[in-house]
């Protein structure tokens, strides 16, 4: 199927501690991920690619991981349709989300570091900040190019899921001795009571819904040894909620769905 890039999104908020980045960029990878949403439908879908080991099985991370600060923005969907930003909707997820993570990265035996936090004084020329724009822009390149049922799938990949971040990422291994990042980018949104009712009068007056909040995430782990590409997630959720603990680590479990470790601990009863 042919996916449009066409689509207009809405600039995304200025960071919270940090400063802007390429907005143009950032709004074309925002565009990519709503255009995903021809692809994916249902309550919550994902589109996991994963790294082989030798035996053909999904790759074991073997080390600790340390989470990068995530780009996540929360937005209201009004009555007319536009989103507007919430502050401190987006404060809380941002710490919601990393919480989440490591409790699903603990359960499969993963170790983590201390969560990396861009620097404020980090500009766009930093080399910090460029390789988090890198694993933006190698996964705009994974969502257009790795699905084999593409027509834009690239032929040298032969159907492997391979790609790189290059050597830079060893600037963050040096800063937090961790063995793989993982990155984060989540737009969320919730309909106001205004776009409830007019989504409730749209199915009745007019038998159509006009559509009210979505969640769209993505994530990866990079291998900082190598810059390899290990795992990749796509995520589109109609019913996902990050303004609070437990529905932050119902995201993320969809959102690190396929994530595995040497030795996963097992539930509790």
């Amino acid at each position: 199927m042919e996916i449009s890039f066409g689509i207009l999104t809405q600039p995304p908020i200025a960071p919270l501690s940090s400063p802007p980045s390429r907005n143009g960029f950032r709004g074309r990878f925002a565009s990519l991920l709503l255009a995903a949403l021809v692809l994916l439908s249902g309550c919550a879908s994902t589109s996991v690619r994963t790294v082989r080991d030798a035996s053909g099985q999904p790759l074991a991370l073997r080390g600790t991981v340390v989470l990068v600060e995530p780009d996540i923005e929360l937005s209201e969907v009004m009555a007319g349709g536009m989103a507007e930003p919430r502050r401190e909707w987006t404060s809380a997820a941002r710490l919601l989300y990393p919480q989440a993570a490591r409790e699903a990265l603990a359960r499969q035996g993963i170790g983590t570091r201390p969560d990396y936090l861009l620097p404020a004084a980090a500009g766009p020329d930093d080399p910090r900040r460029q390789i988090t724009l890198l694993s933006q822009a190698v996964s705009l390149s994974i969502l257009q190019y790795s699905s084999t049922a593409n027509s834009r799938a690239l032929r040298n990949k032969h159907g492997r899921f391979d790609w790189s971040l290059g050597p830079g990422v060893a600037v963050l291994r040096e800063a937090t001795g961790a063995d793989y990042a993982l990155f984060t980018y989540i737009r969320d949104s919730y309909a106001s009571g205004g776009r409830t009712a007019m989504r409730i009068a749209g199915l009745l007056l007019l038998g159509g819904d006009i559509g009210g909040g979505m969640q769209v995430g993505v994530a990866s782990l990079v291998d900082l040894r190598t810059g390899q590409v290990v795992w990749h997630n796509l995520l589109v959720n109609q019913a996902g909620d990050l303004r609070n603990l437990a529905g932050a680590r119902e995201t993320t479990s969809h959102l690190l769905k396929g994530v595995r470790g040497q030795a996963p601990v097992e539930s509790q009863p």
